[in-house]
Parts: C-alpha cells; sequence; structure tokens
C-alpha cells in the first residue's frame, strides 16, 4: 500500500470535493450533488435513518437554517480507488441554537473519477 503525502493529485481532488459537498449542504445545491454522488450512493442521518442518492437529493432541496457552517479537522485517506474523508463540523442555526457533528464520507474512483458513494453524518445540538 503506498502512503499518499498531502500534495498528492488525488488528495488534492478530493479536498476539493470534500469543498463542494459542504458547500451543497448549506445552500441545498442539489445539481452539484447530482454530480457527486454515485448512482448506488447511501446516506446515514443524524437520526439514523439510511436514505438513497434520490432521497438525499430531495432532503437537501429542503432549505437549511445554518447561520453558520465550519468544518475542521478533515482527514483524508487514500486506499487504492477508495478514499475516506472524515471531518467534524460545527453549526449556528438561525434561531442561534449551536451544534456540532462528526462526518464521514466514502468516495470511489470510477471510470477515473471520484464519486460520493456513502455517508455517515451525526449531529448533536447543545
Amino acid at each position: 500500500m503506498t502512503t499518499h503525502t498531502p500534495t498528492h493529485p488525488d488528495i488534492d481532488a478530493l479536498r476539493d470535493l470534500n469543498s463542494q459537498y459542504i458547500h451543497s449542504v448549506v445552500h441545498c445545491d442539489v445539481g452539484t450533488f447530482a454530480e457527486i454522488l454515485s448512482e448506488d450512493f447511501l446516506c446515514t442521518n443524524p437520526d439514523g435513518s439510511l436514505v438513497d442518492k434520490f432521497q438525499f437529493l430531495r432532503q437537501t432541496a429542503i432549505p437549511v437554517s445554518f447561520a453558520n457552517f465550519d468544518v475542521d479537522d478533515v482527514r483524508i485517506r487514500v486506499l487504492g480507488d477508495v478514499a475516506l474523508i472524515h471531518g467534524r463540523t460545527r453549526f449556528t442555526l438561525k434561531d442561534g441554537k449551536c451544534g456540532r457533528g462528526q462526518y464521514t464520507d466514502v468516495w470511489a474512483k470510477r471510470q477515473g473519477r471520484w464519486l460520493a458513494v456513502s455517508a455517515h453524518v451525526t449531529r448533536v445540538m447543545e
């Protein structure tokens, strides 16, 4: 197994895709998600429900109430044609309530292109 450095092209591509993913969450960008999610994408929501790509896109279209959303401690690991992205989130809702969370996204390189195949999200209100 090869150890990838932070400047590896796959790491750079995945860092950009992670940014697109987060931006799409905050801005309800269904179009970008339609492009970067695989057809067999599955997501475990914070409430424990499991949704497929169509259901995820439908829930993404519902406007979010974030006043602020930050991501830190992003860790990207490339394992051949699979990559794992872990990150920590902090957010404030428009009503002033604060929360935090964790996410793990699984990406697969298919026909030379990285696609998100799975996501797992946790959130806790403080």
